[in-house]
């Protein structure tokens, strides 16, 4: 390790052998030291999940990245493992910064507690470490795949641009992750809004019944933005996908409603 430069931990939920991760290293090895650990297998939707099963191998792998071979860390577990790992095996010391990222598809509204991609920046927020994470929108559904076909370019310029801003500047208390989320068809030159999240759920989850009779249906998910989120341009879908715009929405760890919690007590009233 070199600890003469700043010290940055990659990790995204879609796995070891993701294109998106690939280019995110590339762009952010310009800006210090990236030691890669991320998931062994593909674990979208995990959140910050950490089950018990997983069998936290940690397995250095050689991936061509650009022009320079790396040694990156499959680790068998969660997103949010792999932050684990990273921070307290592998690296043995708290990054300067972590990513997650880039992520197949978007990560938007009141669904980022449901992604690995936010998750895992989460968990290294809560170690008081900044955390970013960068999501691409996609201008099909394969969420799940490797498609070659997807350039992560753009996307890599703004994780980058956003990673040095998290390693220059103090932000304020209350902003622990930054969710980045890139139009599919953005450039370098693209502008951005600082965003709120969208109020709504984005992927709508409905049972999809199976071609063979007698098995158990499965729960899959639609894009359905609500057109209340759609039509504002201040929350993070209406900017990234109605604006085509890039996203930024400051997360906190906080996750108390924000109301007069004393008026909130009063109707209650008295518990018998």
């Amino acid at each position: 390790m070199n600890s003469s430069k700043k010290q940055i931990l990659l990790s995204n939920d879609d796995g070891i052998l993701s294109p998106g991760l690939w280019a995110m290293a590339a762009e952010l090895s310009r800006l210090g030291f990236v030691t890669v650990a991320a998931p062994r297998e593909q674990h979208s939707g995990a959140g910050r999940s950490v089950p018990p099963w997983a069998d936290g191998e940690i397995k250095p792998t050689i991936l061509q990245i650009g022009d320079q071979e790396w040694t990156c860390y499959a680790v068998g577990g969660s997103p949010a493992q792999a932050v684990q790992y990273g921070v307290f095996a592998i690296m043995q010391q708290k990054p300067d910064l972590v990513v997650s990222g880039i992520n197949y598809g978007e990560n938007p509204a009141t669904d980022v507690t449901m992604s690995g991609t936010v998750g895992a920046a989460i968990e290294a927020a809560s170690y008081g470490i900044p955390a970013l994470c960068v999501s691409l929108e996609l201008d099909n559904d394969d969420y799940l795949g490797y498609s070659r076909k997807t350039d992560f370019s753009t996307a890599a310029i703004f994780g980058r641009r956003f990673a040095r801003i998290l390693l220059e500047k103090q932000l304020p208390a209350d902003v622990h992750v930054l969710n980045v989320n890139v139009p599919h068809d953005a450039t370098p030159e693209t502008p951005w809004r600082v965003t709120h999240l969208g109020r709504h759920g984005y992927f709508i989850p409905y049972a999809k019944k199976s071609d063979h009779p007698g098995d158990a249906p499965r729960i899959d998910a639609a894009r359905a933005p609500h057109p209340d989120d759609l039509n504002d341009p201040t929350s993070d879908i209406g900017t990234f996908l109605k604006q085509r715009m890039v996203s930024v929405t400051p997360l906190s760890l906080d996750l108390t409603s924000r109301v007069d919690l004393a008026d909130l007590q009063r109707s209650f009233g008295t518990l018998e």
